[in-house]
């Protein structure tokens, strides 16, 4: 894995057609990588732009990664599939984004469990289930990197939508035969969180219109109850989709706070000697 300076690798997610319904369009999901050097392994950041699953939000991919780099943190942007695609579809580019940096972990230096997934918006929606409905993998399989486990080591859910629970049926598009209520209850991420669920990092803003800041407090409530840590941060003011909010100085202290509460746990970080300081 060697070190992009001016584009990003892309990996393509699936050998051949992705799996999922088939959808008339020609989109094909693939992984962005931004390998940062080291002498040593490092923790690795995947980030799940938003866009309420009609587009991948480009502030919340490229500029996350390369700060995370500067961080000392190798990063990787998850392009998954949207609208026309069911959200199911989406899901299993995120699962399977998981899998592939696992799965080379040892070839690019990724400490073995130091992996997050950094979702904001849908893309938190995407990481809040993956901490739910992770797999550890089939051992069986004939592609190996089905082998390899989808659950993230840590959650950073960024002002995410979490929860369909209050949702109108009219609003969400329930699979042929499934039951409405069963539906919102799977695609709910605080309704599926577990002992097992990954220690979360959760930022939002209280005044947030387009998600209310209730989704990250429904979510917190649920690892409360099942004993799994979690820091919270609720900031008094801003937009939806700030991003890195380098337009809210205060907001974007959020960087620091998650990078300090990753060190807490003892992820490691490359050698920041010549990076930007945060």
């Amino acid at each position: 894995m060697t070190e992009q300076n001016d584009a990003a690798q892309r990996l393509w997610l699936w050998p051949g057609t992705a799996p999922g319904p088939e959808v008339q369009d020609d989109f094909r999901p693939w992984l962005d990588l931004y390998p940062v050097e080291s002498d040593k392994p490092c923790g690795a950041v995947l980030a799940l732009p938003g866009g309420g699953y009609t587009h991948r939000a480009a502030h919340e991919g490229e500029p996350v990664a390369r700060l995370f780099n500067a961080l000392g943190y190798h990063a990787f942007v998850v392009q998954y599939r949207v609208q026309p695609h069911p959200g199911d579809s989406s899901f299993l580019d995120a699962a399977r984004s998981m899998r592939i940096v696992r799965g080379h972990a040892a070839e690019w230096g990724i400490v073995p469990g130091q992996i997050a997934a950094c979702g904001f918006s849908a893309g938190g929606h995407l990481a809040g289930l993956l901490g739910g409905h992770f797999d550890g993998g089939d051992p069986q399989a004939q592609d190996p990197i089905e082998r390899f486990s989808s659950r993230p080591d840590a959650l950073i859910l960024c002002y995410a939508w979490l929860s369909a629970m209050d949702m109108e049926p009219n609003d969400i598009r329930v699979p042929p035969g499934e039951d409405v209520q069963q539906f919102r209850k799977r695609i709910s991420a605080e309704q599926n969180v577990s002992d097992r669920t990954p220690p979360a990092f959760l930022w939002h803003t209280s005044d947030d219109k387009r998600v209310p800041v209730k989704h990250s407090l429904l979510f917190a409530e649920a690892l409360r109850e099942h004993g799994v840590p979690f820091e919270l941060h609720i900031y008094r003011q801003g937009r939806h989709g700030l991003g890195l909010a380098h337009e809210n100085p205060h907001v974007a202290s959020w960087v620091n706070l998650c990078c300090d509460w990753l060190d807490s746990m003892g992820w490691r970080q490359a050698s920041r000697s010549n990076q930007p300081s945060r």
